[in-house]
């Protein structure tokens, strides 16, 4: 049994308490009030339920094409350092997920990670629903890999046959990409139109065809409007964030730092960045979700889209904390409680009531977050496989101290176990 005592938030109440996970089950099987026994001394932390990250890119599938630039075990590693107890790898590999065999291949891959993975399937313009039950992602416009559409008409065909599935969206319309393909910059090429154009049809679908619909790494303020005109006469949608669209805008983008800053979609205006945080704070936006994309310092160096965020996952919610005033149940709700949520019906046997709340029943993986303790990000310290960071040089305010999962403690910054029963 492991037993750990302290400041505990789930996402309706902070309180001084105790939890106790069942080794041999990974489960937690008590939470009470303290009694002066603890395993780790946790004076000053706040034990949060596992924070899960449910929009990654591992590049890891059957090919092994890619994973020079990571793979499910860097993965494990990454998330263990920044306090993710939980991933949903998205299907955009060069030997896509799109159909039943496919999708038992690379689960099978899977098993190389500590942290539990949930595979989203593809969905492009010839496939078709899998048997089993998952999560599928739908690319509107051309991003990496070759999963997507070129036309408004060619996605509702593909679509319409996922009624009343659980479909994500990532949200650029292609034909207004391919007028804007010869503009000066990155971010004039993909503009915010593009995104709120899509915005539109992705919730029509979803409305349509009766989806659970999620809308991904969500950037432009305005198209926040839409999303929330949507929820408002009950559609089934969510929203995420990323750190990287909460934390930099284009008003920071310079010679030296613009391919670093590079992703799809791209950076925006300050007002943009401003919104999205108030609207993760008031719970219109649903996660933080940090579209990982770890490519080599080579390829960005080359334009390649994407930024690696994974090892700064816990140290980014407590610059939310501390520059925007999140609360600790805040954080509970959007790293945890509704990531916590979104992968529940997919989880297999054995992970009780699944992850998200500090409660006997649920799985015995916790982020332990020291929210007082700055860090300062530097490149050796990261784990994933490309060994860089978006956030090198810049100091967080605080750290992830201990990553529990299943009742095995892990210290953050050594990535190996510490404590044994």
């Amino acid at each position: 049994m492991l037993r750990l005592e302290g400041r505990i938030a789930n996402h309706d109440r902070e309180f001084e308490g105790a939890v106790e996970i069942n080794t041999e089950t990974g489960l937690i099987e008590h939470v009470g009030p303290r009694t002066g026994r603890s395993d780790l001394d946790l004076a000053g932390q706040i034990i949060f339920a596992g924070f899960g990250d449910i929009h990654i890119h591992a590049r890891d599938d059957v090919s092994q094409s890619q994973v020079y630039k990571e793979d499910f075990r860097t993965v494990s590693a990454a998330s263990i350092h920044g306090g993710v107890t939980h991933v949903a790898d998205m299907p955009n590999n060069p030997v896509a997920p799109v159909d039943d065999a496919r999708y038992a291949a690379k689960e099978r891959l899977t098993e190389a990670s500590a942290v539990h993975v949930t595979l989203y399937a593809g969905i492009g313009p010839e496939t078709s629903p899998l048997e089993r039950h998952v999560p599928y992602k739908a690319f509107m416009g051309p991003s990496v890999g070759d999963l997507f559409f070129s036309s408004q008409e060619e996605l509702e065909r593909a679509i319409a046959k996922y009624r009343g599935k659980n479909v994500s969206f990532h949200c650029e319309d292609p034909e207004i990409l391919r007028e804007s393909k010869g503009a000066a910059t990155h971010e004039q090429r993909r503009p915010a139109r593009a995104e709120i154009t899509a915005t539109e049809f992705a919730l029509k679908l979803i409305e349509k065809y009766e989806l659970v619909g999620k809308l991904c790494h969500y950037s432009t303020g305005d198209g926040l409007k839409k999303i929330a005109a949507a929820k408002a006469r009950g559609v089934r949608v969510t929203a995420e964030a990323t750190p990287h669209h909460l934390f930099f805008d284009d008003s920071m983008l310079r010679e030296e730092n613009r391919l670093w800053l590079q992703m799809n979609p791209p950076l925006r205006g300050r007002e943009d960045r401003l919104a999205l945080i108030e609207a993760l704070k008031t719970g219109l936006v649903d996660y933080v979700a940090t579209d990982h994309a770890p490519h080599t310092m080579e390829e960005k160096m080359e334009g390649v889209s994407g930024v690696p965020h994974l090892d700064t996952y816990g140290a980014f919610a407590t610059w939310l904390m501390a520059e925007h005033g999140f609360t600790a149940m805040d954080i509970a709700r959007v790293c945890a409680y509704n990531p916590g949520a979104f992968v529940r019906e997919f989880l297999p046997e054995g992970m009780g009531k699944g992850f998200g709340v500090v409660e006997a029943g649920y799985a015995g993986s916790l982020t332990i977050l020291d929210p007082k303790t700055p860090m300062v990000v530097r490149r050796e310290a990261m784990k994933t496989k490309c060994g860089w960071s978006p956030f090198e040089g810049y100091t967080l305010p605080g750290r992830v101290t201990y990553t529990v999962l299943r009742g095995k403690v892990y210290g953050a910054d050594q990535g190996t176990r510490l404590w044994k029963s």
